[in-house]
């Protein structure tokens, strides 16, 4: 069986596992129906993934936090983008929040705009359709 012998930077580690959360929306987008587009390189722009229903295309910020609770505020890093959906997951948990993007440099994940999901793709889509 295939067995990993070598150790992974600290870094990497954490690349690969905020990759394998937007791994999860893109998934769990494809399998409602929508066109995923992932850019080859999204530095500068803040769209990590991109989806279209045909007509429309919505640009999207998958974001992981260390969250003590669902009271953390979260930074805004996307100000002056065009980007339209945050999604957030909470790294030491298995739960997270949509929302849309927002102005302010700072809001609480709780807001009453965003929609919280656990952390599976029916609830991560009831929550994505509420926006």
């Amino acid at each position: 069986m295939p067995r990993r012998m070598t150790s992974t930077k600290s870094g990497t580690h954490q690349v690969l596992k905020n990759s394998s959360f937007e791994s999860l929306v893109v998934s769990w987008l494809m399998q409602d129906g929508w066109q995923v587009f992932t850019p080859v390189l999204d530095n500068g722009h803040q769209t990590d993934i991109l989806i279209s229903d045909g007509p429309n295309y919505h640009r999207i910020q998958v974001k992981t936090v260390e969250a003590a609770g669902e009271d953390h505020e979260l930074e805004n890093k996307w100000n002056n983008s065009n980007v339209d959906v945050i999604v957030v997951f909470a790294r030491n948990g298995n739960w997270g929040y949509i929302m849309p993007a927002f102005s302010e440099s700072k809001r609480k994940l709780n807001h009453h705009e965003h929609h919280k999901f656990g952390q599976t793709k029916n609830d991560f889509l009831k929550s994505f359709h509420k926006l």
